[in-house]
């Protein structure tokens, strides 16, 4: 349970949860993340038999990744210490972990919502149409993205490296395991009016921007590539029609003004595409996305030398385009011209132009951003070294063994060497003497 100041309500949550525990015989235990509470919540939480991990960093989703790295279970629940969810009723969501559920996801309008337990904005505008998003963006089947009683699979949790530190923590979990291929389940929960005297910590307009940004941010296809195609199509298909004279709808004629729009709209959704796939390339290197094979087909079908080839066609047609304004240009004596003949050639040439330089320019980008960090392996085999080390230890020591026994071998040569001088000596003055007595 992530806590800031919830004095109130905090020690009834923990003790309601506990209750659950030891009526179902659960090997359980209730943590409380705390977020710098400054009213007596830990100790108060402490007191109702809690484990109180404090928490540094600020913010709803700093919190509960606190709590969750801590807790020792392999089943983790999370839910909001204000006393709005009843943690009594945890059982459905354990059943279906057990089942083999990687994240089971509460639906507070499947399960009931009192009276005055979530604002009318948020209850049929907010929730309603950010949950609608993530199902289109994401093809999520949850219909309750921002419930905040939900429970998973430690493990499986940790392992999709969340990042967000606010509120869309809550999204990110979802969007993230759906990406990632994550069975999730829902099961009906009910949400009341919690038990505190002071304003949530929720901020409507804020949190919900929080929320709608992360959603978009995390899908490429739904920001970038769609938009593109569709001012791409409508540029084109204008580009064209109105390249040969005027378009008339009714009573509306359409000419060269709305060629240089249509030209500037298939240019802006030219770039649209190119960031979608920049964007992909850069979020499934870096692991904010998983890995999408239809993306590394097109990225392993458009080499740089494609890239190149693509803009070098481009801008010969536009350069062409160029030549044929100032030969009609030419033809007119290098004189006034009519805006309605000229622009249908120096338009399409333009756009075209912009284009090789944006597909050239995206292909260096591309495989800019191909370019693999290595860490090159050390020459020699730290096992290898130590055994050479070891090696010359030994032999080091072999040396110095040998050097040592030539020592006391020499010492024992020197020794024989003197005592056989003195016997020659000794047998010399004996030689001597005997001469002198004869």
């Amino acid at each position: 349970m992530p806590c800031l100041n919830e004095a109130e309500t905090v020690a009834t949550c923990v003790r309601k949860t506990i209750g659950f525990f030891e009526d179902k015989g659960i090997d359980g235990e209730v943590v409380i993340a705390d977020n710098g509470s400054t009213d007596g919540s830990q100790q108060l939480a402490r007191d109702a038999g809690a484990r109180v991990v404090p928490v540094v960093d600020k913010g709803y989703g700093n919190a509960l990744m606190g709590g969750i790295r801590a807790a020792r279970g392999r089943y983790v629940a999370m839910g909001d210490a204000d006393d709005s969810y009843d943690f009594t009723t945890l059982g459905p969501f354990l059943d279906e972990l057990r089942d083999g559920a990687d994240l089971v996801m509460g639906n507070r309008f499947k399960g009931g919502i009192a009276d005055g337990a979530m604002p009318p904005l948020h209850r049929y505008l907010g929730n309603p149409v950010l949950s609608f998003v993530g199902r289109l963006f994401f093809g999520s089947k949850i219909g309750d993205f921002h419930c905040g009683l939900r429970a998973f699979d430690r493990d499986a949790i940790l392992r999709l490296g969340l990042q967000t530190g606010g509120m869309e923590f809550a999204s990110e979990m979802v969007v993230k395991a759906t990406l990632h291929g994550y069975d999730i389940r829902e099961v009906p929960t009910t949400l009341s009016p919690d038990g505190r005297s002071r304003p949530p910590h929720l901020n409507t307009w804020r949190d919900g921007w929080r929320h709608l940004r992360f959603l978009m941010l995390f899908s490429p296809r739904w920001l970038f590539l769609i938009p593109g195609l569709v001012f791409m199509t409508l540029g084109l298909l204008a580009g064209i029609a109105l390249s040969t004279g005027p378009v008339t709808v009714g009573e509306i004629a359409f000419d060269v003004d709305t060629l240089v729009g249509a030209g500037a709209a298939l240019v802006i959704g030219f770039q649209a595409v190119l960031f979608a796939l920049l964007t992909k390339v850069y979020a499934m290197q870096e692991g904010f996305l998983p890995h999408d094979r239809r993306v590394q087909k097109v990225i392993d079908w458009w080499s740089l030398e494609r890239g190149l080839l693509l803009g070098g066609l481009l801008a010969v047609a536009g350069l062409g385009g160029l030549v044929a304004s100032l030969l009609h240009w030419r033809v007119n004596s290098f004189g006034e011209l009519d805006p309605r003949h000229s622009l249908r050639i120096v338009v399409p040439a333009a756009t075209a132009l912009v284009m090789s330089l944006q597909a050239i320019f995206a292909s260096l980008f591309v495989s800019i951003l191909g370019i693999r960090r290595r860490q090159h392996p050390p020459l020699t085999d730290p096992a290898e070294e130590a055994a050479g080390v070891v090696d010359a230890a030994a032999r080091k020591a072999a040396e110095d063994d040998a050097e040592q026994s030539a020592k006391d071998d020499a010492g024992k040569g020197a020794g024989k060497v003197a005592a056989g001088n003195v016997d020659a000596a000794a047998a010399e003055r004996d030689g001597e003497d005997g001469t002198s007595e004869d």
